[in-house]
């Protein structure tokens, strides 16, 4: 069984920058597709970028392509998703989540290991 711990949210400003983590433990890191996804409230839970095992594949939201970058140290059992210019729209939780193969999907049904999720807010 995998555990992930998401870290890095927080309170910014329109236009700002904030960097989640992931930090995994348990299995091997470097085996798993790796995912983000974020929660607003009232709404579903969306895809917002995805990871191979290597990182040599990476996938993003069509909408926040450009903004937001995935990236993972497998050396550290972390995944990492750079959000660059931040908007009110992108204030949700987000969550981290793992597949038990090494390739990424958009599809959250096929990620059976989640965080707890962490709180981004941006103000306007």
């Amino acid at each position: 069984q995998v555990q992930l711990v998401e870290s890095g949210g927080g309170l910014v400003q329109a236009g700002g920058s904030l960097r989640l983590s992931c930090a995994a433990s348990g299995r091997t890191f470097s085996r798993y597709g790796m995912g983000w996804f974020r929660q607003a409230p009232g709404k579903e839970r969306e895809f917002v970028a995805a990871i191979s095992w290597s990182g040599a594949s990476t996938y993003y939201a069509e909408s926040l392509k450009g903004r937001f970058s995935i990236s993972r140290d497998n050396a550290k059992n972390t995944m990492y998703l750079q959000m660059n210019s931040l908007k009110p729209e992108d204030t949700a939780v987000y969550y981290c989540a793992a597949r038990d193969t090494g390739w990424a999907t958009d599809t959250r049904y096929e990620y059976p290991h989640w965080g707890q999720g962490t709180q981004v807010t941006v103000s306007s």
